[in-house]
């Protein structure tokens, strides 16, 4: 029973959450500065999506481990 009312929950939350983001909408502006800010970002996350793509894989530099911490002898107080 408890499944059920946590899928049913679940399920509740998801139509709230698309209910709200219709209500939100997209917004259409026929402003020019706006539609020459969003193409100008547009081509900046294109141009850094292809720049990231083409650059070699990054080789993980390799770190000599450190040797482990031995114990020092304990001093024999006799």
């Amino acid at each position: 029973m408890k499944k059920v009312s946590l899928a049913i929950l679940v399920s509740l939350s998801a139509v709230t959450g698309a209910a709200y983001a219709q209500d939100q909408g997209i917004t259409m502006s026929t402003d020019p500065a706006k539609a020459a800010d969003v193409e100008q970002r547009a081509q900046e996350l294109q141009n850094r999506q292809q720049t990231m793509e083409s650059a070699p894989a990054m080789q993980p530099k390799h770190h000599k481990m450190s040797p482990h911490h031995q114990k020092k002898p304990e001093a024999s107080n006799s």
